[in-house]
C-alpha cells in the first residue's frame, strides 16, 4: 500500500505538468509550413491552412506576408476560415502564386493592427505585384492569370469557351461535359445487343456560374445538369459542379467536378462520363501534331499525327529527331526528296484510345478515323492519367485525372487530330467499361418484416429494409488538371506534370506547431518515444497503417465509387476480407478510423498519413453519404455496398470526419460544402427514425415535431456540425451557436446527463429534453457501447474548450461523469445512478475517456485505471502478435498479407485510445508498467 501511495503522489505531481497540449501557449507570430513530402519540381500555384493561438489575432485587422527559406518574397492571398468563440483567429486560408522558383519551406508571419471588434471579415493583405485579372460581361466571366486566359460561359452547355496563352493562342476551346447512358443492364453477354436498351447522350447545361476573385487566387463555380442531346427522352439529371481553381502566373487550372446521382438505380445506367475539350489545329501541319499520353513511372507515349520516322525512306536524322522531341520541323525542302514527294502516302493517324478497365491493366490503341480498324498499341499496368494534344507552332492542351488507375475505369480518347480541329477527352467513367450498376445486390431474400430483418442482422450483419438500398443522393468527386502551352512541351516535363496530378503539392505546417495552437483539439500530441512502452505503442500505429495501406494494394480496393474505402472484417478462412458478407464488407466510416488515420497524421506529418486520410476523406464524405432527397445528411452503416445497408444514420455522415482536411488544406470548397448540407441532418429525424426496428418507447417520427436521438453517436454528430459552422462563422453560424449551446445546456439539466443516453430534442426551439422513456427528468439510465466511438469524445472536448468560460454549468461535469463510470464499478454505478450499466464492452476504446477524465480532474487512480482498460479491456490484446503472415499458392486467388486477428473496428479505436492516453496520461504509462 504505500508503494502505491507514493507513485500515486508522483503521478499526481505529473500530471499537473503533464505534457498534453491543452497546457501549451504558443506566443509566435509567424509559422513555417513546407512542402509535404519532396519539394515539387512544379506548381502552379497552392492553397493551405494556419492555425493561431486563441485571443492573439483578428479578423480585419491582421496582415500575412510570406518569405521563403532562401529570402524570396512571395505574392500572398489570405483568407478566414475558421475563428474561436472570442472572434479571434483559429484558421486562415493562404494562397501563393505559381512560380518557376520553388522554395523548400515558407515562413507566413502574422501582424497585428490592434483589436477593436471581433468583425468575421476577410483577413487584410498586403499588396501583390502577380494578380488575378477577372472580366465580367453579360454572357461570360473570364479570368486571366497572366500565363493564360480562360473564359466560361453563363449560360448554355459549354462550360469553358476557350484557354487561351499569354502569346495568345487558343489552345482548347468548347470544354463541355458529355454524359452517355442506357435504361437497361444486360444480364449475360448473350442479351447485350438486345434491341429493347435505349441509349442516351447528354451534354452539360449551366444553371449558375460565380466568381471568387482575388489577387492570388481565382475560383469559378460552375453549377449544372446533363441535359439530352440525343437519344431515348430523359429529364435533365446527373447534377453537378465544377470548381476551376486559377493563379496568377500559372499555366494551369486545378478542376474539382461533383456528382450528385439523382436518377433511377433500375432505369438509369452510367455507360460514359466525362469532360472534352476541342483542340484547335487550323494551319498546322499533320506532322507538327503531337499526341502525347502518360503511361507508367513517368512513361510517355510519344507521337506524331502523321509519322516521319521508321519509314522506308529517311527524311534525315535532324528532322526524325525534331519530330520525336515534338519541335517543329525544318522546311520540307530540306528533307530528302524521296519521302516529300511521298508525304501522301503516309496515313494520319487521327484517333487514340487509351482505357484502364482494370487496377492492373491498360490497353491502348489508334486508327486513322473512324470507320477503319484499330491498331493496337503495347500497353501496361497503370497508366497515370494525362494526355496532350496540339502542335509544335499552334500549341496544345493536356488534361490529367488525378489517381486515374486507381479510379477505374477511366479513360482518354484523342480523336479527329488530322482535322481542323481535334478533340480530346478525359473519362471519369469509360465508356468502354461494363455499364455502373447501382442496383441491389441481392433481392430481399423474402424478409419481409422487421423481425425478419433482425433476424437475418443475426447472421449476415446486413440490416436490410426494402427501398432502403438505394443510391439516390450520393455523389462522388474527381481532381482534373488543365494545361496550356505555347508549344509542344518536352516529355520530361509532362512526366513531371504526370507526378504533379497525382501528388499535387501540398503545404503544411509541421505538427507541433498545430498542437500547440490546439487548432485540431487538445486530445493529441506528436509522437511520443519516451520509453520502451511508448516507443512500442508507436511502433504499432506505424504498423496498422503501413498494413492497410498494403492491403489497398493486395486487395485491389480501388474503383470509381470505391477508392479511399477499405473493409471492415476479415475471414480467416478465405483469406480475404468479408467483402460479400453484409455488414462486414466496406467500412463506411465505422468507429472512426478516419479520425485515427488524421490524427497518425497529425502527429507525425507523414505524407502517406496524409494522402491515405485524404483518399478516405473524399470518399466517405461522398459516396457513403446523401446528398440530397429525405436522408440528406445521413450517411449508410457498412455493407457490400456503399449505400446498401438500411440504417442511415448521422454517426456515419459525421462532419468531424471532414473537419481536419478542411481546414489544413486552407478551406477546401467541396469539403466546405459537405458540411454546408449536414447543418440540417436534424430536420431528418421528424422523417426517419433511426432505432425503428428496436424502439419501445412508443415514440414516431414527424416532421417539425419533436424527434428522439441519441446523445453518442446523434448528437456527436450534430454538435461537430454547429461547432464547425460556428467556427467558420458561416451564414447560419449564429443559428448553429444556438442549437449548440442549447442542447449542450439540454444534457447539462438531465438528471443522469449523458448516462440518460437519449433526448427529445425540439427542431423548432433547438432545445434538448428528457427522453420519451423519462419525461420528468427522473433520471433514466441507458449506455451504449456504441455512443462514444463515432467522434463523441473529440467533439465534447473540443466543445468544452470553445466554449471557455462560457460553457454552459454542469455539462462538463456530466461529461467527466460518463467517462469515470462507464466503466467503473458496478457498486459505484449503482452508488451514483441507482442501477449498474450491465454488460458492456470496448473498454479500451473508452479508455481514453477516463484518461481525459483523469487529466482533467487530476486523478492519478483514474489514470491508472485508465492504461489497465487499454492493456486488459477487451480490444487488441496486449499479447497480440503485430506480425504479418503471408498467405500464397492454392490458399488465395493471389498472393496477400494477413493479420487474422485484425480488424477495423479493433484498430480504428485502438489507435485512438493509443494516441489520446498517451495525451492526456503519459507518465502513467510508466507508473502502470513498472
Amino acid at each position: 500500500m504505500a508503494r502505491l501511495g507514493a507513485r500515486l503522489l508522483a503521478l499526481a505531481a505529473i500530471l499537473c505538468s503533464s505534457a498534453s497540449a491543452a497546457s501549451k501557449n504558443y506566443t509566435s507570430s509567424s509559422a513555417t509550413v513546407h512542402w509535404l513530402g519532396d519539394t515539387p519540381s512544379y506548381h502552379s500555384g497552392v492553397t493551405f491552412g494556419l492555425p493561431w493561438p486563441q485571443g492573439k489575432y483578428w479578423p480585419g485587422k491582421t496582415t500575412f506576408s510570406a518569405v521563403s527559406d532562401t529570402g524570396n518574397i512571395q505574392d500572398l492571398q489570405s483568407w478566414t476560415t475558421g475563428q474561436w468563440a472570442d472572434g479571434s483567429l483559429k484558421w486562415t486560408g493562404h494562397a501563393i502564386a505559381g512560380s518557376d522558383h520553388i522554395d523548400d519551406q515558407y515562413t507566413i508571419t502574422a501582424s497585428s493592427l490592434g483589436y477593436t471588434s471581433h468583425s468575421p471579415s476577410s483577413v487584410r493583405r498586403g499588396k501583390s505585384t502577380n494578380t488575378i485579372a477577372v472580366t465580367e460581361s453579360l454572357d461570360a466571366t473570364t479570368v486571366n492569370t497572366g500565363q493564360l486566359t480562360v473564359s466560361f460561359p453563363k449560360e448554355g452547355n459549354i462550360v469553358v469557351s476557350a484557354i487561351k496563352t499569354a502569346k495568345g493562342k487558343t489552345i482548347a476551346e468548347n470544354g463541355r461535359l458529355v454524359l452517355q447512358s442506357q435504361n437497361w443492364a444486360p444480364d449475360s453477354s448473350d442479351s447485350r445487343g438486345n434491341a429493347s436498351i435505349q441509349y442516351s447522350n447528354f451534354g452539360s447545361s449551366i444553371d449558375e456560374v460565380t466568381v471568387n476573385q482575388s489577387s492570388v487566387r481565382a475560383l469559378v463555380t460552375v453549377r449544372g445538369k446533363h441535359k439530352l442531346t440525343d437519344g431515348a427522352a430523359h429529364n435533365p439529371w446527373l447534377q453537378f459542379v465544377l470548381r476551376f481553381y486559377l493563379y496568377a502566373n500559372s499555366s494551369s487550372v486545378k478542376v474539382l467536378h461533383s456528382i450528385v446521382f439523382d436518377g433511377d438505380a433500375d432505369k438509369d445506367f452510367i455507360t460514359g462520363l466525362g469532360i472534352r475539350f476541342d483542340v484547335p489545329f487550323k494551319g498546322e501541319e499533320q506532322y507538327n501534331r503531337h499526341v502525347r499520353i502518360a503511361g507508367v513511372d513517368g512513361g510517355i507515349f510519344t507521337e506524331a499525327v502523321q509519322g516521319i520516322t521508321g519509314l522506308r525512306r529517311d527524311p534525315g536524322e535532324e528532322v526524325r529527331t525534331a519530330q520525336y522531341e515534338g519541335r517543329e520541323l525544318p522546311d520540307a525542302d530540306t528533307w530528302d526528296t524521296r519521302v516529300t514527294t511521298r508525304l501522301k502516302w503516309i496515313p494520319t493517324w487521327g484517333d487514340y484510345s487509351l482505357t484502364q478497365l482494370t487496377a492492373d491493366g491498360f490497353t491502348l490503341k489508334k486508327r486513322t478515323k473512324p470507320g477503319q480498324s484499330w491498331v493496337k498499341v503495347p500497353s501496361g499496368a497503370r497508366a497515370e492519367g494525362l494526355a496532350y494534344l496540339g502542335g509544335a507552332t499552334q500549341g496544345g492542351f493536356a488534361i490529367g485525372l488525378r489517381d486515374f488507375w486507381k479510379r477505374y475505369p477511366s479513360g482518354l480518347d484523342i480523336s479527329n487530330a488530322a482535322s481542323a480541329t481535334g478533340d480530346i477527352t478525359l473519362w471519369l467513367y469509360s465508356p468502354a467499361a461494363e455499364p455502373l450498376d447501382l442496383r441491389p445486390f441481392h433481392d430481399g431474400l423474402g424478409e419481409d418484416g422487421y423481425e425478419d430483418q433482425l433476424d437475418a442482422l443475426e447472421i449476415t450483419y446486413e440490416d436490410y429494409e426494402p427501398g432502403f438500398n438505394t443510391p439516390y443522393g450520393i455523389a462522388r468527386t474527381s481532381e482534373i488538371y488543365l494545361f496550356a502551352f505555347d508549344e509542344t512541351p518536352t516529355s520530361a516535363l509532362l512526366a513531371d506534370l504526370t507526378t504533379y496530378i497525382n501528388s499535387p503539392p501540398v503545404l503544411v505546417p509541421e505538427p507541433e506547431y498545430i498542437q500547440e495552437t490546439q487548432g485540431l483539439g487538445g486530445y493529441w500530441t506528436v509522437a511520443n518515444i519516451d520509453s520502451d512502452a511508448s516507443k512500442l505503442l508507436e511502433e504499432r500505429l506505424k504498423f496498422i497503417l503501413d498494413f492497410y495501406r498494403t492491403q489497398i494494394e493486395q486487395r485491389r480496393w480501388y474503383g470509381f465509387l470505391d477508392y479511399g474505402d477499405f473493409m471492415h472484417t476479415y475471414d480467416t478462412d478465405r483469406h480475404t476480407w468479408r467483402y460479400d458478407v453484409g455488414g462486414y464488407a466496406w467500412d463506411n466510416s465505422e468507429l472512426s478510423p478516419d479520425l485515427f488515420f488524421w490524427m497518425y497524421f497529425l502527429r507525425t506529418g507523414r505524407e502517406d498519413a496524409y494522402r491515405f486520410a485524404e483518399a478516405l476523406t473524399r470518399h466517405t464524405g461522398e459516396a457513403d453519404v446523401y446528398h440530397i432527397g429525405d436522408w440528406k445528411g445521413l450517411g449508410t452503416r457498412h455493407g457490400v455496398q456503399h449505400w446498401g445497408d438500411s440504417a442511415k444514420q448521422a454517426r456515419i455522415s459525421q462532419p468531424q470526419y471532414r473537419k481536419y482536411l478542411f481546414y489544413l488544406s486552407g478551406g477546401d470548397e467541396r469539403i466546405g460544402e459537405l458540411l454546408e448540407e449536414l447543418l440540417d441532418t436534424d430536420k431528418t429525424y421528424g422523417i426517419l427514425d433511426p432505432d425503428r426496428k428496436v424502439r419501445t418507447d412508443g415514440w414516431s417520427p414527424s416532421p417539425n415535431s419533436t424527434v428522439a436521438f441519441s446523445l453518442g453517436t446523434d448528437w456527436s454528430s450534430l454538435a461537430a456540425g454547429w461547432l464547425i459552422e460556428w467556427e467558420r462563422r458561416g451564414p447560419r453560424w449564429q443559428e448553429a451557436k444556438k442549437k449548440l449551446t442549447n442542447t449542450i445546456s439540454g444534457i447539462a439539466n438531465l438528471t443522469n446527463g449523458f448516462v440518460t443516453g437519449s433526448g427529445l430534442y425540439d427542431p423548432e426551439t433547438w432545445t434538448l429534453g428528457p427522453p420519451p422513456a423519462d419525461p420528468k427528468n427522473l433520471g433514466n439510465v441507458s449506455v451504449s457501447h456504441l455512443s462514444a466511438v463515432f467522434g463523441l469524445p473529440e467533439v465534447v472536448s473540443e466543445a468544452i474548450a470553445y466554449l471557455g468560460d462560457n460553457l454552459p454549468d454542469g455539462f462538463k461535469d456530466a461529461w467527466l461523469d460518463y467517462c469515470y463510470y462507464y466503466h467503473a464499478s458496478a457498486a459505484e454505478q449503482k452508488a451514483r445512478y441507482g442501477v449498474s450499466f450491465g454488460s458492456q464492452s470496448l473498454y479500451q476504446a473508452h479508455s481514453r475517456l477516463a484518461a481525459y477524465a483523469a487529466y482533467e480532474t487530476r486523478n492519478t487512480s483514474l489514470a491508472l485505471r485508465a492504461w489497465k482498460d487499454f492493456y486488459t479491456g477487451d480490444g487488441i490484446a496486449a499479447n497480440a502478435s503485430w506480425s504479418v503472415t503471408h498467405v500464397n499458392g492454392s490458399a488465395s486467388l493471389v498472393a496477400v498479407d494477413e493479420v487474422e486477428w485484425l480488424a477495423t473496428n479493433d484498430i480504428a479505436q485502438y489507435g485512438l485510445a493509443v494516441i489520446q492516453n498517451l495525451a492526456y496520461i503519459p507518465s502513467a504509462l510508466d507508473e502502470y508498467g513498472s
